[in-house]
């Protein structure tokens, strides 16, 4: 393998090209649990009918772990949207449609999203008081058992030149209630800054879903809590701030 491209770079990874492959290649200190249960999700997302990259080898590179998998020519959801701004809402649309696509798959084997939910909670070291009332939220929240892609934004859809979308990034997969990933990916757009199309998405999942705009919002203070966790500072100080968020109107 040949590791001269970096088309990625993370604080805890960096993504090589090699012909048509990707090699990601986490950082020594990566857990090795957490690779591979990534490389696991994705295997399993593999047997649904959603257009994802294939794994080929969990592998290490240097005493590092690493996934090699297909390298997906194309621009992502993300790159399209900044280069034509006039095509925003047929983008979004699509990126809409999208994950309608991947709530439509069921994955047994995957792990539970309100499990991960309810062990993120627990450890974000907020007062017991709080934690009981996240905790209490979400186990009274409707249990369902749809694929949750766990980060889905535009920079994770990839656009090849005959225009077929790739959803990559299965790292957070999970099963669970849609709409939870739903409030995950408007806080995604609320974290960049972009509340403009926080808002326009979740206005757009809303109606394509015939879900209640109150339905989602109630999941932003327990979404927010169990996200919390793994952000950085500044991240974790404006996530937090919903976590106070009690009533929507």
């Amino acid at each position: 393998m040949k590791l001269d491209t970096v088309i990625a770079k993370r604080p805890s990874k960096t993504v090589y090209r090699d012909g048509d492959l990707c090699i990601k290649v986490f950082n020594e200190e990566y857990s090795k649990a957490d690779v591979l249960n990534e490389a696991l999700n994705q295997a399993r997302i593999e047997e649904t009918a959603l257009n994802i990259p294939k794994i080929h080898e969990v592998t290490k590179v240097d005493g590092k772990w690493a996934i090699v998998y297909d390298y997906i020519e194309g621009k992502t959801l993300q790159q399209l949207m900044e280069e034509h701004p006039e095509k925003k809402e047929e983008y979004l649309n699509l990126f809409v449609d999208l994950q309608m696509k991947v709530f439509e798959q069921t994955c047994p084997l995957l792990n539970k999203l309100q499990d991960k939910m309810n062990r993120k909670i627990s450890q974000t070291g907020l007062d017991a008081t709080t934690r009981y009332d996240l905790h209490t939220r979400l186990n009274g929240m409707p249990k369902h058992t749809k694929v949750c892609h766990g980060d889905f934004n535009p920079s994770n859809i990839i656009i090849t030149e005959d225009g077929t979308p790739y959803i990559i990034d299965w790292a957070h997969a999970t099963q669970g209630n849609a709409s939870a990933d739903a409030a995950r990916t408007y806080l995604l757009f609320s974290l960049k800054g972009d509340t403009e199309t926080a808002e326009q998405y979740l206005e757009l999942f809303c109606k394509k879903t015939d879900t209640a705009r109150q339905y989602v919002q109630k999941w932003m203070p327990i979404v927010a809590a169990s996200q919390s966790v793994k952000g950085n500072e500044k991240e974790r100080e404006f996530l937090l701030k919903w976590v106070t968020v009690v009533d929507y109107v």
